[in-house]
């Protein structure tokens, strides 16, 4: 039976959607296609009619990933629209604040890619490490729109890096010590010296 093509932009987006989710939980090698498709409730066959490899959908899903994080950014930056320094410090500060909650380091499924995958990222092909970069740049270009504009453009990117950083390595031992008291210190001490 044939799908239309609604029907089949659908499911991609339920593959790339659900394959983010689980990549950020499991790691890139933590899931095969054919559990992802039973998961999709979608056939293994099925899955390259969408994706010509486990490869394609990896690269894929980076930028899907980023484009779920730049889409709740934009969500909120819209719901207030004003561009003065103080606010755009608020906004700085309170994405900061989200970062380093403890419901982002207890749901790596729905956070931020290169905390999730970002040492899994660099044991992957040359072309993963390329959407794994291209994904970077896109949330540090985003960062950098949240610093004052008073500041220059090489001191916004360096502020940029800088924060990225330090909220990715610390959600990366946050998550990885056994630790709960630690953990929340970490977090702690990372957002209070970031601010």
């Amino acid at each position: 039976m044939r799908v239309s093509r609604e029907q089949a932009a659908e499911n991609r987006g339920k593959i790339l959607h659900t394959a983010a989710q689980l990549f950020r939980e499991k790691g890139f090698d933590g899931i095969g296609i054919a559990d992802l498709m039973k998961k999709v409730g979608l056939t293994h066959g099925g899955f390259y009619g969408h994706f010509s490899s486990k490869e394609d959908l990896m690269v894929q899903t980076c930028a899907y990933a980023v484009d779920e994080i730049l889409e709740q950014g934009q969500a909120v930056r819209t719901q207030t629209q004003t561009t003065s320094a103080q606010t755009k410090s608020a906004k700085y500060k309170a994405f900061i604040a989200r970062y380093l909650s403890a419901e982002h380091r207890d749901n790596p499924g729905r956070g931020c890619l290169m905390a999730a995958l970002g040492v899994d990222a660099a044991r992957q092909s040359p072309l993963i490490k390329q959407a794994f970069t291209q994904s970077f740049n896109r949330l540090l270009n985003s960062l950098m729109n949240l610093l004052p504009a008073t500041k220059t453009e090489a001191a916004k990117r360096e502020q940029a890096l800088l924060t990225l950083a330090s909220l990715v390595g610390a959600q990366v031992i946050a998550r990885a010590v056994d630790d709960p008291q630690l953990s929340e210190e970490i977090l702690r001490v990372v957002n209070k010296n970031l601010h």
